[in-house]
């Protein structure tokens, strides 16, 4: 009787400041993948030039560890790049993201791998009780709101650092090559049939977030720029308003003058309504510059990422440090 053939999960773990937290992910997602027989797994640890040792532990990761391999990025590209440099490397027939900090429960990814054999395309975690701090928590609900109205995500659907996805999505994601990808936009551009599952989350241990609020604003700002035109159609229609309000205050202007000749023509109020209508114009220009830009960089094929080492297994480790860019 021929052995029935498993499927295999790939773990793409993007790491930044992890050189204390990534050894018991590790750990984790081995004992949990040892109880779920049915599957086979490898483990991709992508380094976002973290300033800390964690290129190092990755090394020492990947010889103590088999089926892991070491990815370490010339420089900070963010979450994002960093999962799509995960996403070349992998060869699961399910994806599997996490991050790296222990807070996204490995041992529950049996929930999202259970829902993915039931139908879906894509799961996400989604969590009853956040740990995350309250700066935190104020920017996924910034993200939230972004992705549902520039995006159309359903309004039903959670979106988490914490997904599996089937191998057919991860392939419509490689063939995203400009250089600011933004992985939720790629899921939902590729498909519709996603879903949540509940797990719990975890309060961070060591450390804390590596999202900044400039990092944040960058991510909301590439989110909706680089996935839809909804801001420039927002701009027309404010621009709109703003002249038919200029005009109508102008009518008002001229009858308020005829009715009563002795009404002076206000300084303050023409100066008000110059600046007004002077920063809306400067703020829709600004847009459109920001999306010319990221065609001309986009055009000049600007990389998404550049691995400067890979890591890969074997008796001492083989490491391979010539640059690569995608």
């Amino acid at each position: 009787m021929k052995n029935e053939k498993k499927t295999k999960v790939s773990f793409v773990i993007p790491c930044y400041r992890s050189a204390l937290t990534l050894r018991g992910v590790v750990a984790e997602i081995r004992s949990t993948m040892e109880e779920l027989s049915q599957y086979t797994y490898e483990i991709v640890l992508v380094n976002d030039a973290s300033p800390d040792d964690t290129m190092e532990v990755i090394r020492q990761i990947v010889k103590e560890v088999p089926n892991v391999t070491g990815i370490g990025l010339a420089k900070n590209f963010g979450q994002h790049a960093a999962l799509m440099a995960g996403f070349h490397e992998v060869c699961g027939d399910i994806v599997v993201c996490l991050d790296d900090d222990g807070q996204t429960p490995a041992n529950e990814v049996g929930k999202l791998l259970q829902q993915i054999e039931s139908g879906s395309d894509v799961v996400y975690a989604r969590y009853p009780q956040k740990k995350h701090s309250a700066f935190r928590n104020f920017g996924s609900k910034v993200n939230e709101q972004m992705t549902r109205i520039m995006l159309g995500k359903p309004k039903e659907l959670y979106i988490s650092s914490y997904f599996a996805a089937r191998r057919f999505v991860v392939e419509d994601m490689l063939h995203y090559e400009n250089c600011y990808p933004y992985v939720i936009g790629l899921v939902l551009r590729a498909t519709k049939n996603i879903s949540n599952v509940d797990v719990t989350h975890r309060e961070r241990e060591i450390g804390t977030s590596g999202y900044t609020m400039k990092k944040l604003l960058a991510l909301w700002f590439n989110g909706f720029t680089a996935f839809s035109i909804k801001p420039l159609r927002m701009a027309t229609v404010i621009g709109v308003l703003t002249a038919a309000f200029g005009f109508l205050y102008g009518i008002y202007t001229v009858i308020k003058k005829f009715v009563n000749p002795a009404v002076p023509v206000g300084f303050s109020s023409m100066m008000s309504a110059l600046v007004f209508i002077g920063g809306m114009i400067m703020l829709m220009l600004g847009l459109i510059g920001e999306y010319i830009g990221r065609m001309y960089i986009s055009m000049n094929r600007s990389p998404q990422y550049v691995v400067r080492e890979k890591v890969t297994g074997g008796e001492d480790g083989a490491s391979d440090k010539g640059t690569v860019d995608r």
